[in-house]
């Protein structure tokens, strides 16, 4: 479970970044209007949650980064996570079981040209729901639930790069070996002039 919990706690907060970032372009509520169109007005994601995508973005970028980072940044990283993934968490709630005037305002505005709550509330007829604003709701708890994983198991992750310096010692170790033959090999080569010397009538030990 240890040697896989870097990926874990990686695949939560890319899995839960990527939904997210989805959810913004989603529609999370139909506005229909008293006087004017037609249809309902579809609100996506990004307009009643405006920090949704920039959030979901940046979770994207620190999950992708955890793979690479070391002990400091882990904790870092991973409480950045959870705080992401608890203010979209908030946020996506709020706006799905409350429906509030603020997360429709600028769709509201821009089809009117009415701006100001007052006016924009005298505006509206009914506003549905739609399921996307729980969906990212679940997707901010997998960034949460990745942030709060890396905190508690990022000391036991191996570091990055820890195979690469082992394999990068074996060559060097090797050498250590051939060095350490070398003496004997060259013991060994003058013990064979000697004899051939003797077999010459030379005396060796008189050089």
């Amino acid at each position: 479970m240890i040697a896989r919990a870097r990926s874990l706690a990686v695949v939560a907060i890319l899995v839960g970044a990527a939904l997210a970032l989805i959810g913004s372009t989603q529609t999370w509520l139909e506005v229909t209007l008293r006087a004017g169109a037609a249809e309902p007005l579809p609100v996506p994601g990004a307009s009643a949650l405006p920090l949704l995508a920039p959030l979901s973005l940046a979770a994207l970028a620190l999950g992708l980064a955890l793979t690479v980072v070391g002990r400091v940044l882990r904790y870092v990283f991973g409480t950045l996570a959870i705080v992401i993934g608890g203010s979209l968490l908030v946020g996506a709630v709020r706006v799905g079981l409350q429906q509030p005037i603020d997360a429709v305002a600028k769709v509201v505005t821009d089809a009117t040209g009415l701006s100001g709550d007052a006016a924009i509330t005298d505006l509206i007829a009914s506003i549905t729901g739609t399921p996307w604003p729980f969906v990212t709701a679940f997707a901010a708890l997998l960034i949460a639930a990745g942030g709060l994983f890396t905190l508690v198991t990022a000391h036991r992750w191996q570091r990055s790069g820890r195979r690469y310096q082992r394999d990068a010692a074996a060559p060097t170790s090797g050498s250590a070996v051939t060095s350490a033959a070398r003496p004997h090999d060259a013991n060994r080569d003058k013990a064979i002039d000697s004899w051939d010397d003797l077999s010459h009538g030379d005396d060796p030990t008189a050089r």
